[in-house]
């Protein structure tokens, strides 16, 4: 009887979904945040405002089981738009000056010359926007691009036709400078326009101007927030906080009441710098204003009558760090155990989901890809190899195809296989059963040899074929 009531719901699937190919062309939105925590929905955790988050979970899937490619920023952006690891697209490090970490500022006439400015996605690599655009939709990004900042890496030359934010890794939230640098761009060209106004309200209005020029039109929003991740501001007292709107910040009066400064260190020198409560605060109103953003975006997509036939994507680039709240998991941004790379994940996709429901299938981010060329009746580019899978019929309820997946940071590696996940990392290492231990805290090396050899024997076969696939820059040797 259960194996009939699936083949059902199946057949069900494949009529709707042949309903949907045949409708006029979906639009898709986007939504990418920057370090939010696992645990940070209000409806998940209870402690922090998402109430538009909230009503988009409502009414679609929420993934507990979504991993990025990479624990920060650089990579798991370059995997979200080529649909591919960032060890075979070449963009598998980070792109940033590490001086900053030290507190130096980089003159106007060094920073030219500087990584950060220099490095980006090898210009071989196809984006899905490139798809998307040759198959007549509109394509726009707004907020943080992260993929190279000279010319030939800006998001115009890779297949959108409209860019407003900004090109590296973090910003301050209202002067856009990134340690001092002026960092903000429209389309190719930088600008200051908009200095002094809250980056997330830039982000909110130009998606909104996008929706409403091409409303007429099947178009791609992509909005990859920077918010909550840090401030970018070399100040002891702003950086290791996140800027944030006064009145987010009122709407946790218990925080707001203990959040100041306090006696510290930073760049080893004594300095007051922000206490716990501020970090905390900081973090949980951007991300708040953040979700009031979302749902200005969601009301856009209502009020043009879009929203039956747009897909809505919402996740975090990587796991939480700072005041993120990553609960059950263990770890954080920059590490390969599940709280840098398991994140939270929401997708609304009319006829296809359904709504109010969880779902703990095994999904990456490197599904987005081909599952967006299926949506749009599109083809996937002809000789390009894709790491992911078609993930519609997933979301409408059926079984995963993925069954692994691999991360590798410099010397630190994991693996996923079926409910095995292997680690190796200087903040853990071990083997893990994720059916009953996501939090990783019972490691069953000398208890499980053949699943441990089993799984580091398919990451040796899996870093060979990254080995073996065509070189891509900026950092591999060819």
């Amino acid at each position: 009887m259960l194996f009939s009531a699936r083949l059902l719901a199946l057949a069900l699937f494949f009529v709707s979904l042949a309903c949907i190919v045949h409708a006029a062309p979906p639009n898709i939105v986007l939504i990418v945040s920057d370090d939010q925590g696992y645990n940070d929905l209000g409806h998940v955790s209870g402690e922090i405002f998402t109430p538009h988050l909230d009503r988009l979970a409502a009414e679609g899937v929420r993934l507990t089981d979504f991993y990025v490619s990479w624990p920060a920023c650089t990579p798991s952006r370059g995997s979200i738009l080529t649909g591919r690891y960032p060890q075979r697209n070449g963009l598998y490090d980070m792109i940033r000056n590490d001086v900053a970490d030290f507190g130096k500022k980089i003159s106007t006439a060094d920073y030219p010359y500087t990584p950060e400015r220099i490095l980006g996605m090898d210009t071989r690599e196809v984006g899905i926007a490139e798809v998307l655009s040759d198959a007549g939709y509109r394509c726009g990004v707004f907020g943080k691009w992260d993929g190279g900042q000279l010319k030939r890496y800006l998001p115009l030359q890779r297949g959108f036709h409209d860019f407003y934010g900004f090109t590296n890794t973090g910003i301050d939230y209202y002067t856009h400078e990134r340690y001092g640098t002026p960092s903000m761009y429209r389309n190719n060209t930088p600008t200051t326009e908009d200095k002094g106004n809250y980056a997330t309200d830039l982000f909110e209005r130009e998606a909104l101007r996008f929706i409403e020029a091409n409303k007429a039109r099947p178009f791609f929003l992509y909005v990859p927030f920077n918010a909550p991740h840090g401030s970018s501001n070399l100040d002891p007292a702003i950086r290791g906080t996140v800027q944030a709107p006064d009145e987010y910040r009122a709407m946790y009066p218990d925080l707001l009441a203990k959040a100041g400064l306090e006696p510290g260190k930073r760049y080893g020198k004594e300095a007051m710098v922000p206490n716990k409560a501020e970090r905390v605060l900081g973090y949980k109103a951007a991300t708040t204003c953040m979700d009031d953003s979302i749902g200005a975006i969601l009301d856009a997509l209502d009020k043009n009558n879009l929203a039956k036939n747009t897909i809505v994507i919402f996740f975090s680039d990587n796991g939480g760090s700072g005041s993120a709240d990553n609960r059950p998991l263990n770890g954080r941004k920059g590490q390969v155990l599940e709280g840098g790379i398991r994140v939270p994940c929401i997708i609304r996709w009319p006829g296809i989901t359904q709504p109010g429901t969880v779902s703990d299938a095994f999904l990456t981010s490197l599904e987005l890809f081909p599952t967006l060329c299926a949506a749009t009746g599109t083809s996937t580019p002809e000789g390009v190899v894709l790491d992911g899978y078609d993930m519609t019929p997933v979301l409408a309820g059926a079984p995963s195809p993925r069954t692994e997946m691999f991360w590798q940071r410099r010397a630190e590696k994991a693996a996923r296989v079926g409910q095995w996940k292997w680690v190796k990392a200087r903040r853990g290492s071990g083997l893990y059963n994720l059916a009953d231990d996501i939090g990783e805290r019972h490691d069953l090396s000398n208890e499980q040899p053949e699943a441990l050899e089993m799984v580091k024997e398919k990451f040796a076969t899996w870093r060979a074929t990254m080995d073996a696939t065509e070189p891509r820059g900026p950092f591999r040797d060819y």
